[in-house]
């Protein structure tokens, strides 16, 4: 063994060196002769002493030097074998089909169970299957669980040339594997205490919140005077006392607002309850005719305290712009919405109508020309409430212009009373196409009966204004119009058309509705409250009495609404295909084939199913474009604006609708039976 071993490099130099020297010590030997021969002769011989015993220790000495290397290179091996074998870290290694080969202590006490391992490493490490295992030189780096405890895996292959090295440090039970291609290492790092460590920082990090009291003097005033102060008194306590059970501070800012911070630990708790302070709160009754409701914005994950805060601001302002009685958690970019189940509380005070109105009125007079645009496909309401600012504008004496790309067969009855009439501009209906060729820096832009940019009629006309005013009924969604000067969008009011006749009352005094005017606003109004039986209150007939004051005929009115045969027999149809899913809920499908405006067919089915005993929602899908539009409708048992909005809709309690993309009708009617079927499971409906 000792004689195969060579001495080579460094070492072997090393050892040459007294023979190297010898030549120089002859050298001087010679030069002594010159100075003095006795010296001479003197130095010759232990110069040749040196070279004997140099050539003897080089030659006879050299095979202990070899064995000393061998037992060195052999203790070396077993201390790296000891050392590998003791390492605080688990490592073993495998075979390329997840045999375990060898593994040292720490990685054995992790895995428990050698002989299982040995027979495949998925059998001790769950999760860790055979085609993860490194295919290449680049390490494989996986997040596994193992008995409870979490663990960074990182794989590294290793080629045969250094397995062979490896193995032969490691013991006689690898050596046999040293000819096939490659064996696979394995490290185990613990990261259980840092993954606690990092949870525990998340949990400790403060969400901002505010709570509202949406109706404070509606419900006050139901009650008698001794007991409102009783009344605020349980509602405080409720608040305070679920407050506590998420250990939050609360600071009331004003009569009917609230400010709260916690810990994130407690977030989870209230997705659980999905917000049951919404409930208790509207539980509060000591004989008040009117159900206190109120509504939460959290912020959460902001970078800073300030940007949490200006979260939860945005989340309570989409909450109230919801129509209240709902949670909204703003997380970025990623909004959820809980609650919003109750019927909106009507407003019995004009003031907010009066105030946009004033601010709606100095942006016309700031502008030189005004467009008008509702939303795609657009119906009677949206075309009612477009004439109305388009009267507005004129009064005022600006240029006015309404976008419409599409006419549905619902709403040309009432614009071909606009067309070819002397009392009105050529252009005042224009295309998107010719909007986008007449956009102008100083113009302004009025979307009415829609708030998300993507269903309006023409979207790019938004990105090319500077100044936007968003006048809606529909709740607010997450996709909203972020640049708007002026917004108002009241979720309570029963149609655009009612809005816009309130803001027509205060914006001008010498404002006068013309007949046709006023028959399409009115019209508008019929329409979304489906001849006044859904979402009506006071306002609603004040607003349709201020319009038959200007003129608006009801018979006429009716009159142009009236169905053709091939339409009816349609509708007939749906109706008799109709299926009833969880014994409540009407699903069925209009076939609008052959019919100009299907989607306000199916919108009609839907609000006929209502009519049947038992009925809490409809469904009705109908094919159009492309795409499934879902009509949805319901009385007060069921808030489908909450169901479309899974869908990517949205729209009223009672009131919704949502489009699908991409699918068939059979494949849509099963996504709302899924959609029904799962939010019923989860206690939604």
């Amino acid at each position: 063994m000792k004689k195969k071993v060579r001495i080579k490099g460094k070492l072997k130099s090393y050892l040459q060196w007294p023979i190297f020297l010898t030549p120089l010590l002859i050298c001087m030997n010679i030069s002594m002769f010159f100075v003095n021969v006795k010296a001479g002769i003197l130095m010759a011989v232990y110069t040749f002493i040196y070279l004997v015993i140099a050539s003897v220790i080089f030659v006879y000495k050299r095979t202990a030097v070899l064995g000393d290397l061998v037992r060195y290179a052999a203790d070396y091996g077993k201390v790296q074998k000891q050392l590998l074998r003791e390492m605080a870290l688990p490592y073993g290694i495998l075979d390329v089909e997840g045999h375990l080969l060898w593994g040292n202590d720490e990685f054995l006490s992790v895995i428990s169970d050698e002989k299982a391992a040995r027979k495949s490493i998925k059998n001790v490490i769950p999760g860790l299957e055979t085609d993860l295992l490194p295919k290449t030189e680049q390490d494989e780096e996986l997040h596994l669980v193992i008995d409870e405890r979490y663990y960074k895996v990182i794989m590294r292959r290793i080629i045969l040339q250094e397995g062979e090295e490896n193995a032969k440090g490691l013991g006689k039970e690898l050596e046999r594997f040293c000819d096939s291609s490659c064996l696979i290492s394995i490290y185990l790092h613990d990261e259980t205490d840092i993954l606690s460590g990092l949870q525990e920082i998340k949990n400790q990090k403060l969400i901002a919140g505010l709570l509202y009291i949406d109706n404070y003097e509606e419900a006050l005033d139901t009650v008698d005077e001794v007991r409102r102060s009783l009344l605020i008194a349980l509602v405080d306590r409720k608040i305070n006392k679920y407050m506590q059970s998420i250990d939050a501070i609360a600071k009331k800012l004003e009569k009917d607002k609230y400010i709260f911070v916690f810990q994130n630990r407690y977030l989870e708790k209230l997705r659980e309850d999905k917000f049951s302070i919404l409930e208790e709160v509207r539980s509060v009754n000591i004989g008040n005719d009117m159900a206190v409701t109120i509504s939460l914005g959290l912020g959460v994950n902001g970078e800073t305290y300030t940007q949490a805060y200006e979260y939860a601001r945005a989340a309570i302002d989409l909450a109230l712009g919801r129509g209240g009685d709902q949670a909204v958690i703003k997380e970025g970019d990623r909004i959820s919405y809980y609650g919003g189940k109750s019927i909106q509380v009507e407003k019995n005070t004009r003031v907010k109508a009066r105030v946009k109105a004033h601010a709606l009125r100095e942006l016309i007079e700031a502008k030189e020309e005004v467009f008008i645009m509702g939303h795609s496909l657009g119906d009677v309401d949206s075309f009612g409430a477009s004439i109305g600012i388009y009267r507005a504008a004129k009064t005022l004496g600006k240029k006015a212009h309404i976008v419409i790309n599409e006419v549905s067969s619902s709403v040309r009855p009432i614009m071909d009373r606009f067309l070819d009439n002397p009392d009105y501009e050529e252009d005042m209906i224009i295309s998107g196409e010719r909007a986008i060729e007449k956009v102008n820096k100083n113009m302004l832009l009025v979307i009415v009966d829609v708030n998300r940019p993507s269903y309006t009629e023409c979207r790019e006309l938004i990105d090319l204004t500077n100044t936007v005013v968003i006048l809606d009924h529909h709740r607010r969604t997450d996709e909203a119009i972020e640049h708007a000067v002026l917004s108002y969008i009241e979720p309570y009011a029963s149609s655009a058309c009612e809005m816009v006749a309130e803001i027509l009352q205060y914006i001008a005094d010498n404002l006068k509705l013309k007949q046709a005017e006023a028959d399409a606003m009115y019209a508008g109004i019929m329409i979304d409250t489906n001849n006044f039986l859904t979402k009506t209150g006071v306002r609603t007939f004040e607003a349709a009495a201020y319009l038959r004051r200007h003129g608006a005929d009801v018979t006429r009115i009716r009159k142009g609404f009236r169905s053709e045969m091939i339409e009816y027999k349609v509708k007939a149809e749906a109706i008799q295909q109709t299926e009833v899913y969880m014994d409540c809920y009407a699903i069925t499908v209009c076939a609008g084939k052959g019919t100009e405006s299907p989607t306000i067919l199916g919108a009609q089915v839907a609000n006929e199913l209502l009519d049947i005993q038992g009925i809490k929602a409809s469904f009705v899908l109908t094919e159009y474009n492309d795409k499934i539009y879902i009509s949805a409708r319901s009385i007060d048992e069921l808030n489908v604006q909450v169901v479309m909005e899974k869908l990517g809709g949205g729209g009223h309690l009672s009131v919704a609708g949502a489009q699908l993309e991409n699918c068939t009708i059979e494949e849509a009617k099963e996504i709302v039976r899924g959609t029904l079927r799962k939010m019923n499971e989860e206690g939604e409906l």
